[in-house]
């Protein structure tokens, strides 16, 4: 019986190249042994949703997500409630695309990301449900909260194309003076945490934001989020966890960290500010919220095999302009002291 694939692909993304490579993505899934149709999403909500959702009820074998994060998550989200859930390969065109990097799927050329289906390769992935008052849906990378997540809002969409990942990291340096704190009550496997914090992730992958580090342990498919919790609103320390986190992961042994694997997370905010979740770099709702780990629930197209990733220039180009907003992360941190109304921002409640 003949294998048919439905390719789900946003024509915005990759600044409109997908469209392009199209015809060639679509042969690659052919030559692969797929009969191969495709649908281009439309500008109402959850388009990408409804359609991984109707081409599962019709039975195909395999669902392509082409586009950015976004419509990673969507395509996810049509297929996750069903019992019957196909396969699942993706093609990167997004902004930062760590799905891809995660499962060593080939960042800059579309084709050469479909082509990983002809090694037979895939990982059984877990998904989060994410619970808040506002709606239920789910993540397929990161769920967060706290003032430095709010940079994937207030980055333009015209600036994520022009200048990729280095477009959060400006916006993220633009934010930092002005970070608070939050009060939060949160509960996972094993503990409690009351008290301040700048931020909280709840990670599935190990590429956050363009950042391999974020989750140096994580095990695919073992039914756990990374869960990391920065307890201080401190700028020069937030400044040396950014630079212990590039400088391979030495963020997770800070005691300004909270760092453990859990199934499950519940956070509530102890004060009256309000707190947005961000699901996968969208909103999703705000506190209070629950994070529950399905585990191994959709099974991915990936190279398994490929134990390091080949490095495209551009990689490179985007790694030393990394490696130089760090470098002035670290003259900002070496500079004159801040006074202490910029520097401590509140009291706190638990240290």
């Amino acid at each position: 019986m003949t294998k048919r694939a439905r390719v789900i692909y946003n024509p915005v993304s990759g600044r409109e190249l997908i469209k392009k490579a199209l015809p060639d993505i679509l042969r690659v899934y052919e030559k692969a042994g797929y009969e191969t149709s495709a649908f281009c999403t439309e500008p109402e909500p959850f388009s990408a949703k409804k359609e991984a959702r109707r081409a599962a009820l019709a039975g195909f074998d395999l669902v392509v997500a082409a586009g950015g994060d976004g419509t990673i998550n969507e395509v996810v989200d049509g297929i996750s409630e069903l019992e019957r859930r196909p396969k699942m390969a993706i093609i990167p065109a997004g902004t930062t695309n760590d799905y891809a990097r995660a499962l060593h799927i080939p960042r800059h050329d579309f084709v050469k990301a479909a082509e990983v289906i002809y090694k037979d390769q895939t990982v059984k992935m877990d998904i989060g449900k994410v619970k808040t008052k506002q709606q239920e849906r789910h993540m397929v990378n990161i769920g967060a909260a706290g003032y430095l997540t709010e940079v994937t809002y207030e980055v333009p969409a015209n600036m994520k194309a022009i200048f990729g990942n280095l477009a959060y990291f400006v916006k993220g340096a633009e934010m930092l003076p002005r970070i608070r704190p939050v009060y939060l009550n949160l509960e996972y496997e094993g503990g409690v945490y009351q008290g301040k914090a700048s931020m909280f992730f709840a990670a599935l992958t190990n590429s956050v934001g363009g950042f391999e580090e974020i989750a140096p342990d994580k095990v695919f498919g073992d039914g756990k989020f990374t869960l990391i919790i920065v307890k201080t609103s401190n700028l020069l320390e937030i400044l040396r966890l950014v630079t212990h986190l590039m400088n391979g992961g030495k963020h997770v042994n800070s005691s300004k960290i909270l760092y453990v694997k859990t199934d499950y997370i519940r956070a509530t905010t102890l004060g009256p500010n309000r707190l947005m979740i961000n699901v996968d770099g969208e909103y999703g709702g705000d506190a209070p919220v629950e994070f529950i780990a399905l585990r191994q629930h959709v099974e991915m197209v990936a190279d398994t095999d490929s134990m390091e990733i080949d490095i495209d220039p551009r990689d490179l180009d985007a790694e030393l302009k990394e490696e130089a907003f760090i470098e002035q992360l670290k003259q900002l941190e070496e500079s004159e002291p801040m006074s202490p109304d910029d520097v401590e921002i509140d009291s706190t409640l638990n240290e």
